[in-house]
């Protein structure tokens, strides 16, 4: 993990404070409220349908145990509403049908950041503090500024890469922090960089995709697509260089955002991200980006560029970790054992199956801790959740932790003769459910039931799918699946991206729901990364698990052996999938 210099930490306490000056003066009232609120975003503190909203930043998914268990610190003292604001909101949500709405939680979202949904402004300064006691901050992670820059959860350990992205995206960190000329773009700037094969980190669905490769002559640069994105216009980013020596991505990097800069839209806030200025422009955004990295080059004389040196600097902080001596057992010894143990308990060999991955140490795994379970919404960890991943990843996996695009943690230094101990621990703790990339490991985000952005709310449409599919014997024959749910149009919850994606739209005042199919993140799971398209009009909320259900069942009928959902569904088409789903509502109509 990156290792904070004396000059990172003093900037992070330094920053913490300065916020709690700006509290202070708020609460005095020399601060008025539109004076304070672009000062409490740009520490990621929003106020939302209830009660502040406060999102830290995580860079490319990295955490300590410390750091894990000061997050669980804060989800146990500080994330709890006024007794009247939580009132009020169980009062609207029980008109909505919703019982509970959970307190002493943290989420995991799908851009590997760690949110709270009630922490006072009051208590917002004491917050920050702790933060930056480990070294964590909310610096950025609002605003129209370059946000947290996320990676593949495997970097640095996975079998399939090429080279180490983090070195790179902490320079990109450190380049991007409150840069001058970038602190007002048009609108938010998302960056995700990988460097395996296979994408896990969504590339092209970002403002800039890095992915890092090698050309003919061994020589390691960078893939670039631009203008890549969600929300109302879903767009896959556009590759503008092939290739890209490594050492000149700050320099290109910055002829990029230079240009979105200069000619992005800032008059109609639908139209202002990138992406539609690329599709808008096309080649002659490509031609003035590459007039901009020349003057950068040429004129101002490459100021980015990364040195060797400078990379072997940041690098030192990404070497494997000192891992307890063991005796020595060769790796067909711990299979032996793994296959022994897996064959006595079938449990066990499906956790092996879907939540053990192979590791570039061959005597290492790379273990994802799943965190979707029944009557929990997806991404969501409590304070005692957060303290026993804390202390497994003490145990098990050298004290580190990663946040999973599809919001797990995953533990990324895993003896492999310590699967099994690890298995009961994580069983016993309710993190074991064997269903990594199946239906059940949805993706969704907080929704309405939070959100005062939202249309619709996710939890509730996650749980009934989840209630529904509990049988993990039905579950592995339906195979892995992409399900994303979204409360609004912006997509938090990556529904365009599902090869089962559902919208929450409003219609007439009330919650309805878009079902889309065939879309894909761009992993080896998904393949090329493209946007679901809708079955049709959309339906109820009590409508939604049947149109799923009736989804599933068509996959059935119509799939070959071994053949996955999304295969599939692009052998057949939609057509069958569209009049299934339609026919569920029809069914409902008729028993209603």
């Amino acid at each position: 993990m990156y290792q904070y210099t004396d000059f990172d930490r003093q900037f992070v306490h330094l920053r913490a404070a300065q916020f709690r000056d700006q509290l202070e003066r708020w609460q005095s009232g020399k601060l008025a409220e539109e004076e304070f609120r672009p000062l409490r975003l740009q520490n990621g503190w929003y106020v939302q349908r209830y009660a502040p909203m406060l999102r830290v930043a995580v860079p490319y998914g990295e955490l300590s145990s410390r750091q894990l268990r000061v997050l669980a610190k804060i989800a146990r003292d500080y994330d709890e509403p006024e007794a009247e604001v939580y009132e009020t909101a169980l009062a609207t949500q029980g008109k909505l049908g919703t019982a509970t709405l959970p307190t002493h939680y943290a989420h995991f979202t799908t851009r590997q950041n760690v949110q709270y949904n009630w922490i006072p402004l009051a208590k917002s300064a004491d917050v920050m503090d702790l933060l930056a006691s480990v070294d964590m901050h909310g610096i950025q992670t609002s605003g129209n500024c370059i946000r947290n820059i996320t990676s593949d959860e495997r970097a640095g350990v996975a079998v399939d890469e090429i080279a180490d992205p983090r070195p790179f995206a902490e320079i990109m960190r450190q380049w991007s922090t409150l840069h001058p000329e970038f602190a007002f773009l048009p609108r938010k700037f998302k960056i995700a960089i990988t460097g395996a094969t296979e994408d896990r980190a969504a590339t092209g669905w970002h403002d800039v995709g890095l992915h890092l490769i090698r050309n003919e002559a061994g020589e390691l640069g960078f893939r670039v697509q631009v203008g890549g994105g969600m929300g109302r216009t879903p767009i896959i980013g556009t590759v503008l260089r092939e290739f890209l020596p490594w050492n000149q991505i700050m320099n290109y990097l910055e002829a990029v955002i230079r240009v979105y800069n200069r000619y992005g839209r800032r008059d109609n806030i639908y139209k202002a991200r990138i992406k539609i200025l690329v599709k808008a422009e096309g080649q002659r955004y490509i031609d003035d980006v590459d007039a901009e990295y020349k003057q950068v080059i040429e004129h101002d004389g490459a100021p980015h560029t990364i040195s060797q040196a400078e990379l072997d600097r940041v690098s030192a902080s990404f070497v494997p970790p000192t891992l307890a001596t063991r005796v020595f057992r060769s790796a067909e010894e711990t299979d032996a054992d793994l296959r022994a143990q897996a064959a006595d308990d079938t449990m066990f060999a499906r956790w092996l199956q879907r939540n053990v991955a192979p590791h570039k140490n061959p005597a290492l795994r790379a273990v994802t801790l799943s965190f979707k379970r029944r009557l929990q919404a997806p991404g969501d960890a409590s304070a005692a959740q957060l303290d026993i991943a804390a202390t497994l990843a003490d145990r098990f996996s050298a004290g580190e932790v990663r946040v999973t695009h599809d919001q797990n943690l995953l533990l990324p230094w895993v003896h492999a003769e310590d699967l099994h101990a690890l298995w009961l621990n994580a069983r016993e703790a309710g993190f074991a459910s064997a269903n990594v990339h199946l239906l059940t490991d949805m993706i969704a985000c907080p929704g309405g039931d939070f959100c005062a952005l939202a249309n619709a709310r996710s939890i509730p449409i996650a749980e009934a799918i989840t209630e529904r599919y509990q049988d993990l014997d039905e579950l592995d024959d339906l195979g892995e699946i992409d399900l994303h749910i979204s409360g609004c149009i912006n997509s938090c919850g990556h529904h365009h991206s599902g090869h089962i994606g559902i919208l929450g739209v409003d219609k007439d005042g009330k919650e309805w729901y878009q079902v889309t199919l065939g879309g894909s993140d761009g992993s080896s799971l998904s393949g090329t990364p493209q946007a679901g398209k809708a079955v049709g009009p959309s339906f109820s909320a009590a409508e939604v698990p049947d149109v799923i259900e009736a989804v599933l069942a068509t996959y059935r009928d119509q799939r070959n052996a071994g053949e996955t959902f999304i295969d599939a569904l692009r052998r057949v088409g939609h057509d069958p999938f569209k009049a299934a789903a339609n026919g569920a509502r029809f069914k409902a109509e008729v028993a209603a």
